[in-house]
């Protein structure tokens, strides 16, 4: 686990069935996965292989991230409070944790010192990328606060109509209940939309830049995350006096 990058899954296993466990295996298989398409990219890099041979195997890897997005709907659908967690992730990355996964502008902040030279126009396409990420990012965490605001005053409510007061009470409190449950349901959309802009923005990045530029893009993302589940181990291994 301290190989790969920074989201799960992989395989062609089903986690709507299989809940928390199923999306935990199919989470360490993806990284296996992914460290086998960053090795083969990463040879190719270094041989200094053609672009059409590099974007093969660039555009592999981008399709192993699409893989992992539909699992983790998937898994979503299933446990989306194990998803929005983050416990399948390793410690230093729950830190840095966004609705159950990166922050695309954090990530774009990452690669900005490793894709230069890039030309004006470029320089504008990943500008525009990440306020734009960032925009979308705001308008989300608003949305979440908001919906654990309607939450709390919809429990709160409740609370004075639990189950050991009068039957008009009760039926308060099951109505309250199922308020709170509908709104529940909607986590599992910001969870999804946070995906959809996860993914989005790899794409944008891959049309934005060179083949040669994305690759190397690739790889600094997957040693990024690779250092935070290095960490991670240290961190967790680290003497207790």
């Amino acid at each position: 686990r301290q190989q790969g990058i920074f989201i799960a899954g992989g395989g062609s296993g089903d986690c709507s069935s299989g809940g928390a466990l199923a999306f935990d295996l199919e989470y360490a298989r993806w990284l296996d996965d992914h460290q086998r398409h960053i090795n083969n990219l990463r040879v190719a890099v270094i041989a200094d292989m053609g672009d059409d041979e590099l974007r093969i195997l660039v555009e592999s890897v981008l399709l192993h991230y699409d893989e992992f997005f539909r699992l983790k709907n998937l898994a979503t659908k299933s446990d989306v409070f194990h998803v929005l967690s983050g416990m399948w992730m390793s410690p230093a990355e729950r830190f840095f944790m966004w609705l159950g996964g990166f922050r695309s502008s954090e990530i774009l902040k990452v690669l900005a010192s490793h894709l230069e030279p890039l030309t004006d126009q470029q320089l504008m396409g990943i500008c525009n990328l990440q306020q734009s990420s960032q925009q979308a990012e705001d308008a989300l965490s608003q949305g979440m606060e908001a919906l654990q605001q309607a939450l709390s005053e919809t429990l709160a409510a409740a609370a004075g109509a639990g189950p050991l007061a009068g039957a008009g009470n009760v039926t308060n409190y099951m109505g309250q209940m199922a308020i709170a449950m509908g709104k529940l349901s909607t986590l599992e959309n910001f969870l999804r939309q946070g995906d959809l802009l996860r993914q989005q923005t790899l794409q944008q990045m891959h049309r934005i830049l060179t083949t040669r530029q994305a690759a190397r893009a690739l790889l600094v993302i997957s040693d990024y995350f690779s250092r935070l589940r290095a960490l991670s181990s240290l961190w967790l291994a680290r003497p207790r006096d």
